[in-house]
């Protein structure tokens, strides 16, 4: 790689071994065990630090012509190892690339660089009175083409869709080096809609530069409300009647009883040791948000829920981006934490909350769902699991066999494996099940935009 090297600065470049230690983690609890017992098998060879878009459009045509894979990683917080070198090669972190390019008021959009982290985009548009109403736990520790390469969803999907929803148009460096721009229009009929084979492609078809989003103007008003439900059918009920009736609350959280109990923490009054909560939220214009809320208590009453007041849901909004339980837990060679989410229809969903819950239960101490982004058609189960193991490499070993037992058992009842996580390392092994004869599709675009597979190469299930 030497005569790349010399063709950019040398801050460029870094082959510290520490770095490269550090570049071959991200935030996938399975290869934190891996860490906590001296393993370290997704290091990089080297790394490259992107300044300008240019060097990596540079770059990916030397290391297409020279087949030396490429990995590009934002902010390293994927939970799933979607950014980690399984075949060594280079590792291009894009977090220089960092600017907003253009901020659109009339239009109510902002063209922004793949690296900004979340967070400090959501502050810039909040100074100006704005907001993405983009809003996953890990806005302040991921980025936009994260965001684009993983299809993520934000907290308040229900209501605002996820990054599929909110991406108008994106540029994109393919392996050969040509840099792609999709159209920046409202709407458009131009065939095929390109920018949706990136979305979720998790850096194995194209390096994301920029992407274009949806912005909204600050709501003026907000509601919140707790409900609680004697039994989780009965809440789940309601949630549906509630999203199938077309009102749209941004904040739709619907907790089993187990989880309902480390929730209502943030409440000083009593809370039944049996409920099921449910938090909701409406914003906008003050009489529409107020007759949605009217109308949604009204469609709830009708399913056994109680009130609680808003104390319990502004507890959750102040709280939402804290993750400390469970990185905690983690960083404990024994301790095991991990988060699955998974998706179905409201005809299936209790079941498979049930299925789940019975069959994970003997693998940890505590097993929590929740129901965190509902739509028409369906919703999202999110599963918390917890538990201790005597060292690091058990821990591993037991975070297998959940992973097994989860997917398997939201296969076997038709359910999406992944609702905005992505695939990664963790559920590549039962991708090609899931999508059946369209991951063939998948291996004729992979190899009409990358031939050599340089591009994050290991993932998504790919042969190369």
């Amino acid at each position: 790689m030497q005569a790349l090297q010399e063709a950019f600065s040398p801050q460029d470049w870094s082959e510290r071994s520490e770095e490269l230690d550090e570049y071959g983690r991200d935030a996938w609890p399975r290869v934190m065990k891996q860490s906590q017992m001296g393993e370290q098998p997704y290091r990089p060879e080297i790394i490259f630090r992107a300044r300008f878009p240019e060097q990596v459009s540079k770059l990916l045509a030397w290391a297409s012509s020279h087949e030396v894979p490429v990995t590009v990683r934002g902010a390293g917080s994927d939970v799933v190892g979607s950014c980690l070198p399984t075949q060594g090669g280079i590792l291009l972190d894009v977090s220089n690339l960092n600017r907003i390019l253009l901020l659109d008021e009339p239009g109510l959009f902002v063209k922004v660089q793949a690296g900004m982290l979340g967070g400090a985009l959501e502050s810039e548009l909040s100074r100006r009175g704005f907001t993405l109403h983009h809003s996953p736990q890990s806005l302040d520790r991921s980025t936009v083409g994260g965001w684009v390469a993983t299809r993520a969803c934000g907290q308040f999907s229900s209501r605002w869709g996820g990054i599929e929803d909110l991406l108008l148009a994106l540029t994109v460096a393919l392996a050969d080096g040509t840099v792609v721009s999709t159209p920046l229009l409202p709407r458009a009929a131009l065939g095929p809609d390109l920018k949706s084979i990136f979305i979720g492609s998790e850096g194995t078809l194209g390096v994301v530069l920029d992407a274009t989003l949806r912005i909204f103007p600050i709501a003026p008003h907000r509601r919140l409300e707790t409900l609680s439900f004697s039994d989780l059918q009965s809440g789940l009920s309601g949630l549906r009647d509630v999203m199938q009736s077309g009102i749209k609350p941004f904040l739709a959280r619907l907790y089993d009883a187990e989880e309902s109990i480390h929730v209502a923490r943030w409440s000083r009054s009593a809370f039944p040791a049996d409920g099921n909560l449910l938090l909701l939220g409406f914003e906008g214009l003050a009489a529409v948000a107020e007759a949605e809320y009217a109308a949604a208590m009204g469609l709830l009453r009708k399913h056994g829920a109680d009130k609680l007041g808003p104390e319990i849901a502004q507890g959750w909004m102040e709280n939402r981006y804290d993750f400390s339980a469970v990185e905690n837990r983690l960083s404990k060679p024994g301790g095991l934490a991990e988060t699955i989410e998974v998706a179905d229809f409201w005809g299936g969903i209790f079941g498979l909350h049930q299925a789940l819950k019975k069959n994970l239960q003997p693998f940890v101490a505590d097993v929590l769902g929740h129901f965190s982004h509902a739509y028409p058609q369906g919703v999202s189960l999110y599963m918390i699991l917890l538990g201790d193991e005597p060292d690091a490499a058990a821990a591993a070993a037991r975070l297998d066999e959940i992973w097994d037992v989860a997917m398997r058992t939201a296969m076997q009842h038709g359910a999406a494996i992944s609702h905005h996580h992505g695939i990664g390392l963790a559920r590549q092994p039962y991708l090609q099940e899931a999508l059946g004869p369209g991951h063939a599709v998948l291996e004729q675009i992979k190899s009409a935009l990358d031939p050599a597979g340089i591009l994050n190469p290991g993932k998504l299930a790919f042969r190369r």
